[in-house]
C-alpha cells in the first residue's frame, strides 16, 4: 500500500502519529514521524523484531521501559533508542500533551501496521483492537512486530483461531493490498 505522507493515523485512546517523511540513507530507509500521547497514554509493551526505533521528547515527560526493567523518566530535550529484539513501551506521565519527534528504521510495514493498528482499536473503542483485524496483523506480520504479556493460550489458540474464522467470513479482503510480511 502507498501513503502520501505527511499521513496522520489517531488511536482514538489518546495516540496521534504523524508519518512525515521517508530518508534515505545507505543502509536503510527510515521514517521520520511525530507523535502524541495524552495524560497516562501511550503503546502497550511490544517488540520490533527488525527495526529500531528512537525519539527525543519535545515536550512533557515519558516514562520509557525496557521489558524487565524499571521505567525510565525523559523530559524535553532528552533521546532513546530501542534496538530492534528489545521489547518496550513508553507513555505519557505528565499532565500536558507528550510530543515526540520520532523515527523507525527500517521502514518496512510500520505505516500499514500502525494505521491498521489505530483503526482496529477505534472500531473497539478502546485500548483493546478489534479482535479479527488484530488477529490478522499479529498473524501476517508476527516475523515483524510482537506483543509482549499475551497469555500463552491466546497466542497460541486464540489469535490463530480468530484467524482462521476471519478467513472463512471475508474479514480480510480489505487488506488485499496489504504488505508482504518478511
Amino acid at each position: 500500500m502507498k501513503y502520501l505522507l505527511p499521513y496522520t493515523i489517531e488511536s482514538g485512546q489518546g495516540e496521534k502519529i504523524i508519518f512525515k517523511e521517508i530518508v534515505h540513507e545507505p543502509d536503510a530507509s527510515k521514517i521520520i514521524i511525530e507523535g502524541h500521547c495524552t495524560p497516562n497514554a501511550g503503546p502497550a509493551m511490544h517488540v520490533h523484531y527488525l527495526q529500531d526505533e528512537g525519539f527525543t521528547i519535545l515536550q512533557g515527560k515519558a516514562a520509557c521501559q525496557v521489558y524487565g526493567q524499571e521505567p525510565k523518566i525523559y523530559t524535553a530535550g532528552q533521546s532513546i533508542i530501542f534496538y530492534r529484539n528489545t521489547p518496550h513501551r513508553f507513555w505519557n506521565v505528565g499532565d500536558d500533551e507528550l510530543i515526540i519527534d520520532a523515527w523507525v528504521k527500517p521502514v518496512n510495514s510500520i505505516v500499514f501496521f500502525l494505521d491498521t493498528l489505530y483503526a482496529a482499536q477505534r472500531k473497539s473503542g478502546s485500548n483493546r483492537p478489534e479482535a479479527f483485524d488484530s488477529a490478522y496483523l499479529m498473524t501476517r506480520y508476527k516475523n515483524e512486530y510482537g506483543l509482549i504479556g499475551l497469555p500463552f493460550i491466546v497466542k497460541k489458540l486464540i489469535i490463530p483461531i480468530t484467524f482462521f474464522i476471519g478467513n472463512i467470513l471475508g474479514k480480510y479482503k480489505k487488506f488485499k493490498n496489504a504488505p508482504k510480511p518478511l
